[in-house]
């Protein structure tokens, strides 16, 4: 039996993303947050990046001392993170979209913290992976409840649809490359904590700031692939932070 209905299959083939409200039950959302806690505890102590540990910069990209950015690779640094991507709920879904054969890569926290935590601007995920493949599915787990206030997602729906890549450009004081977008198409994706989001890596895509002063914004990012598909800068057996979750 499917587990997308066929409005869910047209709202991702038209507008490129789905939303699956408090997908994650709750007591495996209290120790996933649990395990992320601690990753915030220990960056509190560096002064630089300190891989997989990459912190906030400040507007001349230098570091900010004990403020976490991301952890690059988390289901490497704690392969106990792997669970949560292999979520049955989750895997379930993406094999509709993809396949029974089914890897994992590029897997990343980030917490977002108060008073200017940052994950993404504006860009297309697939930028970075060098492809325009519309079989590479990303994934948004956000282990709090995400607004506008501490840092939720946006998207420009139906940017995927004609597979074209747009130039990206760095941008001081934030890590990665970015694009720019007509505002006036973003949707924003308020999500109340375990909603999962899947979306086309061809999609327009980025995340406004924390500007909570007491909130946190905890999420992960990662990508599904059908586990044949072969990508230069990810090759399967080679590439340490790509994992086989489903099939073989």
């Amino acid at each position: 039996m499917s587990i997308l209905s066929s409005l869910e299959t047209k709202k991702f083939q038209e507008e490129g993303y789905l939303i699956f409200e408090r997908l994650i039950p709750k007591t495996r959302l209290e120790h996933y947050v649990g395990i992320f806690n601690e990753m915030v505890q220990h960056a509190k102590n560096l002064n630089n990046h300190a891989e997989p540990y990459y912190l906030e910069l400040d507007r001349n990209n230098t570091p900010i001392t004990g403020m976490l950015h991301k952890v690059q690779g988390v289901c490497v640094a704690d392969p106990r993170i792997l669970e949560m991507a292999s979520q049955i709920e989750i895997l379930d879904r993406i094999e509709e979209l993809i396949g029974s054969n089914i890897d994992v890569f590029g897997t990343k926290f980030f917490p977002k913290l108060p008073g200017g935590g940052t994950s993404t601007s504006w860009h297309q995920d697939n930028f970075y992976f060098r492809t325009n493949s519309s079989e590479i599915i990303s994934c948004g787990i956000y282990l709090q409840d995400a607004d506008e206030e501490n840092g939720c997602l946006q998207v420009i729906p139906g940017s995927h649809s004609k597979a074209q890549i747009l130039e990206h450009a760095p941008e001081s004081g934030r890590h990665g490359s970015w694009t720019n977008v007509n505002q006036g198409l973003r949707k924003v994706l308020p999500v109340p904590g375990g909603s999962v989001v899947l979306f086309s890596s061809n999609l327009l895509h980025g995340a406004v700031d924390n500007t909570s002063s007491t909130r946190t914004r905890y999420s992960t990012a990662w990508h599904y692939i059908p586990g044949n598909l072969s990508l230069e800068k990810f090759p399967r057996g080679v590439y340490k932070d790509r994992h086989t979750v489903r099939g073989i």
